[in-house]
Formats: C-alpha cells, structure tokens, sequence
C-alpha cells in the first residue's frame, strides 16, 4: 500500500481498513496522556508500542526518614513482579519511572492501540496504589513531552 493510499492526520497515516502507522517510517509517532494525575508518553513506532509514566517520586529525607525508607522498600519490592515487557527505574530525581513494551506492531487500527493503552493503566494502577501507601507521592513534572 503507498501512502497516497492512506489518509493522513498529522503524523499518523490510516488505511483504507482503519489501521493505524507513523506517516513517516523512520519517525515514531509519540502523544501523551494522563492517568490519576500522572502525565504518560506514548511511541507508536515500527517496532511497536513504548509507553512511560514517571509514577511517584522517593521523598526527600527533610520531606520524612520514614516515608522515605517504607517507599525504597516498597520499590525494592515492586521490581521482581512486574509484568513481562515493563521496565522501572530511578530517575536522578528520585522520580520512579515505569516503562512497557507492549504487544502492539503497527499498522493496527485505533480500537486495538486504545485497549493497549488501557491495558497498561489499569496494570500500572495496583503499582501506583502501593506506592502511594508507601508515602511515595506521585511526581511533579512527570515524564518530559
């Protein structure tokens, strides 16, 4: 199929069957979106779909020993049970990052990238309400668009 075939809406190109594919190949197509007050980056590429939320953010000790120490241990523990695909780590800050390569190869059409993308949040919301009950609040800032 060439692109003169396809519909283009900024971006992104659609084919005549509704599935969705960066305009241009070697570009990804990246949007955001927010859940539970956390900003999340989404990368639809050739090589499927990456999602990343900054999730909370390791308080500092003037913020509390405690809470500091309950949210590196909830941390800690968090790692060895995440789903496969999904990456976490420690920013500099101190902001607590999650990443996932999710099953998605493009072109796919919207309704299969927006069930991706719910399948990740409602994933990421156990992760969150752990954190939170740890006294890791969510980050400021959130993850760069």
């Amino acid at each position: 199929m060439h692109l003169m075939d396809m519909i283009t809406l900024g971006r992104l190109a659609i084919d005549p069957e509704g599935r969705l594919a960066p305009k241009l190949a070697d570009r990804p197509l990246e949007f955001t979106f927010d859940w539970r007050g956390r900003r999340c980056r989404a990368e639809l590429s050739a090589e499927g779909l990456v999602v990343e939320t900054d999730a909370a953010r390791i308080p500092s000790t003037a913020e509390g020993r405690d809470q500091r120490q309950s949210s590196f241990a909830t941390l800690a523990a968090l790692n060895p049970g995440l789903p496969e695909g999904w990456r976490m780590g420690l920013t500099p800050d101190h902001r607590i990052r999650f990443e996932a390569d999710l099953a998605l190869v493009p072109p796919t059409n919207s309704p299969e990238l927006i069930a991706a993308l719910v399948r990740f949040v409602l994933a990421l919301d156990p992760y969150l309400d752990r954190l939170e009950a740890a006294g890791a609040g969510w980050a400021t800032g959130s993850v760069k668009t």
